[in-house]
């Protein structure tokens, strides 16, 4: 039996992996709101990837998801919280305003980098 590494199983799902040229490149904003179908079309893209790697692997502490994981190479990610009940952050063209002085430090992954998980410093807000 053939071994399957989790990263080519995301890689199966359509999550882009690690040394794909996209994730090294900058995304392409929208220009709201001319481009409001096409901001559409890629929200639903994500909302269709997060479901599909739903049913393979389970996120107990949430999950998030940009377009370029996706191959699409614009500026759209798709959050979905640690609690089940709570609604999906959509978040189109974002962009990082302040941070504080205090960071956290967390055991955490990345679906483009899948084989890979380690402590990642944060910014506590």
């Amino acid at each position: 039996m053939i071994e399957v590494r989790p990263s080519q199983q995301m890689q199966s799902l359509g999550v882009v992996q690690q040394g794909i040229p996209i994730l090294n490149q900058p995304a392409e904003p929208f220009d709201l709101p001319a481009e409001h179908a096409a901001a559409q079309t890629v929200i639903d893209e994500l909302f269709a990837a997060v479901d599909r790697i739903g049913r393979v692997h389970s996120f107990a502490k949430g999950m998030g998801l940009a377009a370029p994981q996706i191959g699409i190479p614009r500026a759209a990610a798709l959050v979905l919280p640690l609690t089940a009940d709570a609604e999906p952050i959509i978040l189109l063209n974002p962009t990082i305003t302040a941070v504080s002085d205090e960071t956290d430090e967390k055991y955490e992954g990345c679906l483009s980098f899948f084989d890979v998980r380690g402590m990642v410093p944060r910014p506590s807000a």
